[in-house]
């Protein structure tokens, strides 16, 4: 990713360059997938595709962004990884309000993380960015590739083998977001998958068919697999309200069916003293301490 500056306004930009391995086989069907998404996508928590350059003499493609200072994981450690409930609680809005937007629209991310997540202090904007794995979902659904979303992050029916997906997978990251931006700590910071879902079983449960019905008819679900009982999500996240550890835990049920949508979030108790009238109309309370690594 690069920065770049008008020449005549001023104005930021980031540019993304693709180079195109094989020109006789032209765009590759990923970048034209991310390129035909993005120029469907206004919304204020959606990052803007201003532009789309293309440079024959080079083989390369650039698809020309609105510009942020910061995505959420730089943001989080230039203030120590101390961010405020209030501050908390309206980039989780804001999340869910883009998503929101993008599942209405029969798009969904499949991977969502803290870095592909874009901040804007001095608006107080959050914005979700990097569509390149998004898809356009149909009714009835299709079988996906599982080999998606970063591991942290990453939804257990997808780790299990699951080859039919859709929103609810979006939804499990944001549930694992939040835990993060409460405590600076990824939630589930598995190394392999299989350690991917023994941490989320650790802290979850062992899922079964009384926990998940239809779980064992995944790929790669095994009975031999340790059988550990539920804990409290609040032990996970000890400094977050009640009606967050809620949605939160709405986010994370096994069940995808079950899962709360983006919409639905959006009118959860955790967002009833939020003053959404002012969102993207004021700088964060918490100011970077330092400028972000380039």
């Amino acid at each position: 990713m690069y920065i770049a500056t008008h020449e005549k306004t001023g104005e930021r930009a980031a540019l993304k360059k693709i180079k195109l391995e094989c020109e006789d086989e032209g765009v590759p069907g990923t970048t034209l997938r991310e390129v035909s998404l993005l120029k469907e996508l206004h919304h204020p928590n959606v990052v803007q595709l201003k532009d789309v350059f293309y440079m024959p003499q080079e083989s390369k493609l650039y698809l020309c962004f609105e510009y942020c200072d910061f995505d959420l994981k730089k943001y989080m450690k230039s203030l120590q990884y101390k961010l405020s409930g209030e501050c908390i609680k309206s980039f989780t809005y804001q999340m869910l309000n883009g998503l929101s937007w993008c599942h209405s629209h029969r798009i969904f991310h499949r991977d969502l993380k803290p870095q592909n997540v874009l901040v804007d202090p001095k608006q107080g904007t959050l914005k979700l960015a990097d569509f390149g794995l998004a898809r356009a979902f149909t009714v009835p659904l299709r079988t996906y590739t599982h080999e998606v979303v970063t591991l942290w992050y990453r939804a257990p029916e997808i780790l299990l083998g699951g080859k039919q997906y859709s929103v609810p997978v979006d939804i499990w990251s944001v549930g694992t977001i939040i835990p993060e931006m409460v405590t600076g700590q990824p939630l589930f910071p598995g190394d392999s998958e299989i350690d991917e879902l023994f941490k989320i079983f650790r802290l979850l449960g062992t899922p079964n068919e009384e926990l998940w019905p239809g779980v064992s008819k995944l790929q790669d679900y095994k009975v031999t697999f340790p059988k550990w009982r539920p804990q409290p999500l609040a032990s996970a996240m000890p400094a977050m309200e009640a009606a967050g550890v809620d949605l939160a835990g709405r986010m994370l049920c096994y069940t995808p069916a079950a899962r709360i949508t983006a919409k639905a979030s959006l009118d959860h108790p955790y967002f009833a003293d939020l003053d959404r009238s002012i969102i993207g109309t004021k700088a964060l309370p918490e100011q970077p301490r330092a400028a972000p690594a380039r």
